[in-house]
């Protein structure tokens, strides 16, 4: 065979490389589609959605007080938003552990109950007005109307009921945000962790940190908002009962 021969049949060393390198990137490109086309990396950008629209709110939130107050340094808003930030990552890790779970408080059954939903667009208006409120009485010219000891009270309610919550979320795979039966997920009652105490912990939790919202934003007049959430919340604890025992 002639030199031109063996070059013909035996590629040089950089075309061999060359070839390498395009398998390698096409190799490359099909397993990051793979991965993001999986429904795992579906379930993943869906709790990080999640945790973007809840710090929205909290910033929202937190804005009102702030507005409301007239000024930006109310240091109980920062405390709350600290608080109300590490709650909302907290969920997303337990989130992430069960996405199924995730996937029902983000996008519960169609067969939620109009009463329960209305219910529910009732606490977030009182919840607005918790915040409203409070920002109102602290404003500059309006001093605390309650001590730093009902403060630091209410920031133990706040955590205490954030730690209920979480551990009721954590433990019971079928902790929805709205009140129905899934029965596309085989709906049972949950009897294990704080559920062997109380029929209700997580609804429990969120009842402490109403209760607790008013001592933390040293707020009198937050009382009124947040005991109506309070009734709001039994009235939707009831309901819920109601159809468990049915």
């Amino acid at each position: 065979r002639t030199a031109c021969d063996r070059g013909k049949r035996r590629p040089t060393r950089g075309a061999r490389n060359s070839r390498d390198g395009t398998r390698g990137a096409v190799a490359s490109c099909m397993q990051t589609q793979r991965l993001t086309e999986s429904p795992e990396g579906g379930k993943t950008t869906g709790i990080v959605r999640q945790f973007l629209v809840s710090l929205a709110a909290t910033v929202v939130f937190v804005t009102i007080v702030l507005v409301s107050a007239g000024r930006v340094m109310v240091w109980q808003a920062w405390v709350y938003a600290g608080i109300s930030l590490g709650l909302n990552l907290a969920q997303r890790v337990i989130l992430s552990a069960n996405p199924e779970l995730a996937q029902e408080r983000a996008k519960p059954g169609a067969d939620a109950r109009g009463s329960d939903k209305a219910l529910l667009g009732l606490g977030f208006l009182l919840t607005l007005a918790m915040l409203l409120t409070a920002g109102l009485q602290l404003r500059p010219t309006e001093p605390p109307s309650l001590s730093m000891a009902w403060f630091f009270a209410g920031v133990l309610l706040e955590l205490a009921g954030a730690f209920l919550f979480l551990w009721a979320l954590r433990e019971n795979t079928f902790f929805s945000a709205v009140v129905r039966i899934q029965s596309d997920r085989r709906h049972i009652v949950c009897t294990t962790g704080p559920y062997r105490v109380v029929r209700h912990p997580g609804n429990l939790g969120m009842i402490l940190g109403m209760l607790g919202f008013p001592l933390l934003f040293q707020s009198t007049w937050s009382f009124v908002p947040a005991g109506l959430s309070v009734v709001v919340l039994l009235v939707r604890t009831h309901l819920e009962d109601a159809l468990l025992t049915r």
